[in-house]
């Protein structure tokens, strides 16, 4: 899906489908009675599976890909800010003066709030990727869930500011997060183009597999993360810059990604009106 929002109330595609399953289970008890529960099966099915693939938006609007005119994509860097990694990234975005959008994890903001200021002073925007990044957010219940979301909006207010996207860890998605994303005032917005870099576990090849994968609207997930053992940081780094120039050499312009997605990833608040009482 590209640019899509939340409305009050919205019919998602899981409604209509369990509707259609649960009508269709109807018709066929009288008709074919052994069958009847197919399509009830089948719609738990989509259900477990639907909310593993990010550009899917079962439970609700998933903004995963831009429409901005020509061969344009955006950067966008998950689970930091990490210290090791933040600094030399962000001299080396300076110097190919390309913008990218960070979805932070609580956490990392609380320890590290430098690294967000510094984030900022660069002219780079910021979204919400939970406080703790549990992998397995989406089986918590809806209070963690809230929790996770609004912990992390409190942490950005002090900042100044107030995210308007946020990316579920991993992609995953669930029939609770609509009704706590509408609360927030907050987008779904997940990726098309990934190099399967398992949190920057595995970093060898990425920006080959990065630039065959790109595609015009493409919203590239990458990790601001230290890649585990010595001199990772530079061969990661040498990555990155290697998909910048690949992008530029194939055409590609890489712009915000409010701009790709046409809608605000962040907006800018008076830090001493945040709207979130702080916690105890």
């Amino acid at each position: 899906m590209g640019r899509r929002s939340f409305v009050k109330g919205a019919f998602s595609p899981a409604h209509g489908l369990g509707l259609a399953a649960f009508l269709l289970s109807g018709g066929l008890l009288f008709f074919r009675t052994e069958t009847a529960a197919l399509p009830l099966a089948m719609f738990v099915l989509s259900c477990l599976l639907a909310p593993f693939f990010p550009g899917v938006g079962f439970f609700l609007p998933v903004i995963s890909r831009g429409r901005a005119a020509g061969k344009a994509a955006a950067l966008t860097f998950d689970d930091g800010p990490d210290p090791e990694v933040i600094f030399p990234l962000l001299t080396l975005l300076q110097r190919y003066e390309t913008p990218a959008t960070f979805f932070v994890v609580g956490k990392m903001v609380e320890g590290n709030p430098a690294l967000l200021r510094e984030i900022l002073s660069r002219g780079h925007s910021i979204g919400n990727h939970s406080y703790h990044h549990d992998p397995f957010l989406m089986l918590r219940s809806r209070a963690r869930l809230t929790e996770e979301i609004t912990r992390t909006q409190r942490l950005l207010a002090d900042f100044g500011i107030r995210a308007r996207a946020f990316r579920p860890p991993v992609g995953i998605t669930n029939p609770r997060l609509p009704g706590v994303l509408r609360g927030q005032r907050l987008d779904c917005v997940t990726f098309s183009c990934r190099a399967g870099d398992f949190g920057n576990r595995r970093i060898g090849g990425l920006a080959k597999t990065v630039l065959r994968r790109v595609h015009p609207g493409a919203i590239i997930l990458l990790h601001d993360v230290s890649p585990p053992g010595a001199g990772t940081v530079q061969a990661w780094l040498q990555e990155v810059e290697a998909i910048i120039l690949g992008l530029g050499s194939r055409g590609y312009r890489i712009i915000p990604l409010s701009v790709l997605i046409g809608r605000p990833v962040m907006e800018r608040i008076p830090a001493e009106s945040s709207l979130f009482t702080k916690p105890p």
